[in-house]
């Protein structure tokens, strides 16, 4: 039985997943993005879920999340799951957000990072980008190659740890739309397999997963120089490095 803390978990693939693990004798931690939105999680709360909140577009909430997981302990996995697919805060939210949780919730041994088939199109230049999110300077197709390659990152510095990525699909969430054509349950099936499954394949790192079958990410973010860039940008804007992992 593992514990596992999902990001934004109150719909879509988050919630999914959550349900999944619960329903299978896993225990979970949920996040919500504020208490207003802790209602939506309630059936998992009775059902033994915990639940943590705090908005991942503003970095001290981030750091209050962490202290709330950390409060909780014992985590064996996260799901970095949560993203927004425009505005300013894409960021702030899809990057910078998964990059601080990295750092300060130390002791899972499995960490999975939520992608997207998108990252392909991603921009490769770094300068100019705003993290702190007061204006828009990256696509969704930006920050999931830097998330993606976060999780390559993670796993080339950070010994002990599997740190791995996903491409959930197009699958029919709120953010994917009705008509997506994926499998919401495919869709969430190789996350949970990463976070608790003792297959080898599921202990190994630095994967890009599409439906528990290994695929190759965009160059760049398999590339160490780039992940460096990415990562020095990180440190600067967050003042926290992940040596601390190390």
């Amino acid at each position: 039985m593992a514990l596992v803390f999902i990001t934004g978990s109150t719909d879509g693939l988050g919630l999914a997943t959550a349900d999944t693990l619960l329903r299978d004798g896993h225990e979970v931690i949920v996040h919500a993005r504020s208490s207003q939105r802790v209602p939506a999680v309630q059936h998992l709360l009775d059902r033994g879920a915990q639940c943590v909140t705090g908005d991942l577009a503003v970095m001290d909430e981030v750091r209050a999340i962490a202290e709330q997981v950390n409060g909780i302990g014992g985590i064996d996995a996260v799901i970095h799951n949560a993203g927004v697919l425009n505005g300013a805060s894409l960021l702030p939210v899809n990057v910078v957000a998964p990059y601080l949780l990295t750092v300060l919730i130390p002791g899972p041994r499995r960490l999975i990072y939520l992608s997207s088939g998108m990252h392909r199109g991603g921009d490769t230049g770094l300068g100019g980008l705003d993290w702190t999110g007061r204006t828009t300077t990256a696509s969704y197709s930006t920050t999931k190659l830097h998330v993606t390659a976060l999780s390559a990152a993670v796993a080339r510095l950070v010994p002990g740890v599997a740190s791995n990525a996903v491409d959930p699909g197009w699958v029919p969430t709120r953010m994917g739309g009705r008509s997506a054509p994926d499998s919401l349950e495919l869709g969430h099936r190789t996350q949970e397999w990463l976070a608790t499954s003792d297959d080898p394949g599921a202990l190994a790192s630095g994967g890009y997963w599409y439906h528990q079958h290994r695929q190759t990410p965009h160059q760049a973010a398999i590339d160490p120089q780039f992940q460096d860039a990415l990562l020095a940008q990180l440190v600067e804007h967050t003042g926290v490095t992940l040596d601390a992992l190390t």
